[in-house]
């Protein structure tokens, strides 16, 4: 049952609902800053971030293989964002074994396994309830730029130059991988509940990425952006990609927290994505 029209959270939203897009942009980013407060205060190591925002990824993706086991069909998901995630999952397995092996490796490993499962279950177990023709978004269109761009603009490490391009690969692809999911729903018109709380999951894992980088900065008062070794663009590049995810996805998360608020399910966008 959803909650009482009058109550205050109703009338927050309907307030909000009423301003310019001026207003709403600035109360967005005003919203955004006190996050990123409250998790400089409470955080002292902000390389917890990246943990944090990797177990929820992978938490989402057992959203979505509950989805699956339980309703036995695939429909509102997009093949093509699970497989860049695998595609993506898969390269930075092989940076992160070389260069890190930490508890970033058992992460990605447990998202990779799960997100392969995932593509089994589209493209095998339950691919007449797969809709193909939401799905346009080609790959080559998001692969081939992130290939180009990770040739270009790369850090520079102690490891061989190849995993210097393919961790900068991973980098831009995990940035854009959502958005064929967000055109799946778009052209659908409609979210189904668990997938909005697997795109849910991807925003709230990508906003704590965002914070990583903006605390650093501001530590730093800017000199991380430009550090010997890294390359001169290589930082800036991470910043703006964590950036442009952030953004594909605070549209849809905006609205889902509103519909949670209400006590309802979101099952459409009312705006285009």
């Amino acid at each position: 049952m959803g909650r009482r029209r009058n109550s205050p959270v109703n009338v927050l939203f309907g307030w909000v609902r009423r301003q310019s897009m001026k207003v709403k942009a600035f109360l967005g980013v005003a919203s955004a800053l006190s996050c990123l407060v409250a998790l400089k205060l409470a955080v002292r190591n902000y390389d917890n971030f990246f943990v944090a925002a990797e177990a929820i990824h992978a938490a989402g993706i057992l959203v979505l293989i509950y989805k699956l086991t339980t309703q036995k069909t695939c429909s509102g998901l997009s093949l093509k964002t699970q497989e860049l995630t695998a595609m993506f999952l898969v390269v930075r397995l092989i940076c992160s074994s070389v260069m890190e092996k930490d508890i970033h490796t058992v992460l990605d490993f447990a998202a990779l396994v799960a997100s392969v499962w995932v593509i089994y279950m589209i493209r095998f177990k339950l691919k007449f309830t797969y809709i193909k023709e939401l799905d346009n978004t080609p790959l080559y269109y998001l692969a081939v730029p992130c290939a180009v761009l990770a040739l270009l603009v790369k850090p520079h490490t102690s490891h061989h130059a190849v995993f210097s391009v393919l961790w900068a690969f991973c980098v831009y692809l995990e940035a854009i991988s959502v958005y064929p999911q967000l055109r799946v729903m778009q052209n659908a018109k409609m979210v189904e509940p668990f997938t909005a709380h697997y795109v849910f999951a991807l925003g709230a894992a990508r906003f704590l990425g965002f914070a990583h980088w903006v605390l650093v900065v501001y530590e730093t008062g800017g000199k991380s952006l430009f550090l010997r070794g890294s390359s001169y663009l290589w930082l800036p590049a991470v910043l703006i990609s964590e950036i442009i995810q952030t953004f594909i996805l605070a549209d849809f998360c905006y609205y889902y927290v509103k519909s949670a608020m209400y006590g309802q399910l979101l099952t459409r966008l009312p705006s285009p994505v």
